[in-house]
């Protein structure tokens, strides 16, 4: 007897298996437009209350390669993204934002303590801040990308 197994494609939602991309060969006009699709999915479903499938399309955002990278830009492109975590890694470089991109999963995933620096008042006195690693504002970019669509909703 032969078995035959039937190899299917579905992509219902965005991109997720991209593994030989590098940083600069990554379509952002492509990737914002199934970011915004599967959020505006996420919102509708939350104005009909169907929680399971907001349940269901914020995990299809967060586990996303374009939702990946797109945190990952987020992160990267601003003016924080210079200052360094407790770890004292930043990602500068096309082939660390790429393999950052790979990095971002929630399995064995736990935030890092946070680097503290005292910045000075208006007073005199010092403020307290809190620098997170960059894999840690990272993942947060990522699950606010997620959540964003469907608070604002409500």
């Amino acid at each position: 007897m032969e078995t035959r197994q039937m190899a299917v494609d579905q992509t219902t939602g965005a991109v997720t298996n991209q593994t030989e991309t590098s940083w600069h060969s990554i379509d952002w006009a492509k990737a914002n437009r199934e970011v915004k699709r599967l959020q505006v999915r996420i919102a509708k479903a939350v104005k009909e209350g169907r929680w399971g499938k907001v349940k269901a399309l914020q995990w299809l955002l967060t586990h996303s390669f374009y939702g990946k990278a797109l945190a990952v830009k987020r992160v990267t492109d601003n003016s924080g993204s210079r200052t360094p975590g407790v770890d004292g890694i930043t990602w500068s470089t096309q082939e660390q934002k790429t393999q950052a991109i790979k990095s971002l999963r929630r399995r064995g995933y736990k935030p890092q303590p946070l680097r503290r620096v005292y910045i000075p008042k208006a007073n005199g006195k010092q403020r307290p801040l809190g620098i997170p690693t960059m894999k840690d504002r990272a993942m947060q970019a990522l699950y606010a990308l997620a959540l964003d669509s469907a608070v604002t909703s409500l």
